[in-house]
């Protein structure tokens, strides 16, 4: 594996590259090498790879990729090493490794060189950590509340004078994008009274453990869409991965559902479909989109139109996102009505609902 992804770089170009065959080399080359982005597989004989990435984000915080099987095992390692403050995964081919490996070359080529560009620091994942242990502490069915945020310049949209629970809040979230949700939704409170409704690019063998581990410490019941789910509030939903999610209605009930991927769409769920599919059943004042740390401009479109037809828009600020495409798409394209750090969006979403 070690030759395949030195032959991958190599022939990319624009690399300069070192390998380490164990933890303790790759702590050692980290500080003479000081690489830009590491790749890193759990899998490794002595020092495993959670130990060696704890180590990398306290000794010299850098952005790290994970080789990951993709297995339930897998997933679930996976998943602590973006808690430990990971910020990407690439799935390890399962059959011959060096015939599945061209499957993965171009994605793979594509994560490394913007996880180089990807900002990290030893305090924004040691404050998300922290967050984190915290949350996991509380009981279940303790409310949370998010920090409050410095006041905007902006003006809020007020609500209409319906029903809360006809409301929707619908987040988009890319690389980068567990550890955001472990800050987000640990602010949101159990009586919360729209549905949340996310998609996170991932993987189908990966979002059931993502919705295991946020159901575990987060005050709201969190479901992986798999298949058609009623939408109530205190609930959040994520969608499957290879999979897209969206929205439709069941007589006088919203329902998400999972939907085979659209070919002509780069990334799954898509969160443009999962929007456009939300402005079809619900009016724009009905739905506050979300957009997070993600590479691309997923999310982008549509959430300037929501924003456009008078619904509300948040945009995770540059300094707190790991990779600023998907919110600085939205803020670029005019759609973003608040510019929020990442601590302070769920107290911006619980200020809009009106709690």
């Amino acid at each position: 594996m070690r030759r395949l992804l030195l032959d991958i770089f190599s022939g990319a170009g624009g690399f300069d590259i070192d390998v380490a065959k164990n933890g303790e080399e790759a702590i050692d080359l980290l500080h003479r090498f000081k690489p830009d982005v590491v790749t890193l597989d759990i899998h490794m004989p002595g020092m495993d790879g959670l130990q060696c990435l704890d180590r990398i984000m306290v000794e010299r915080p850098t952005p790290v990729v994970m080789i990951s099987a993709l297995t339930a095992e897998g997933a679930d390692e996976t998943l602590e090493a973006m808690a430990l403050g990971a910020i990407d995964f690439i799935g390890k081919p399962r059959g011959p490794i060096s015939i599945e490996i061209e499957g993965v070359t171009e994605l793979l080529i594509e994560k490394v060189r913007s996880a180089a560009q990807a900002k990290i620091s030893r305090t924004t994942r040691l404050t998300d950590r922290v967050r984190l242990r915290s949350a996991l502490v509380q009981p279940k069915s303790k409310p949370r509340t998010g920090a409050v945020p410095a006041a905007k310049p902006r003006p809020i949209k007020p609500l209409p004078e319906r029903s809360s629970a006809d409301g929707l809040v619908l987040i988009g979230t890319s690389t980068g994008g567990p550890a955001a949700l472990d800050v987000v939704l640990a602010g949101i409170p159990a009586d919360f009274p729209w549905p949340v409704v996310i998609a996170q690019h991932m993987p189908k063998s990966f979002t059931g453990a993502l919705a295991r581990r946020l159901d575990r410490f987060c005050a709201l019941t969190v479901i992986e869409v798999t298949k058609s789910e009623p939408l109530r509030p205190g609930h959040a939903y994520i969608g499957r991965g290879d999979a897209d999610l969206l929205i439709s209605r069941r007589g006088a009930s919203l329902i998400a559902l999972a939907a085979p991927s659209a070919s002509e769409l780069h990334w799954h769920p898509s969160v443009d479909r999962l929007v456009e599919s939300a402005m079809q059943y619900l009016g724009p004042e009905r739905l506050i989109g979300v957009l997070m740390t993600g590479m691309g401009n997923d999310g982008a479109r549509e959430m300037a139109e929501l924003a456009r037809k008078g619904g509300r828009t948040i945009a995770e600020a540059e300094e707190t996102a790991v990779v600023w495409g998907m919110p600085g798409a939205l803020v670029a394209a005019g759609g973003a009505d608040h510019i929020e750090p990442l601590d302070a969006i769920a107290a911006r979403l619980n200020m809009l609902v009106g709690r």
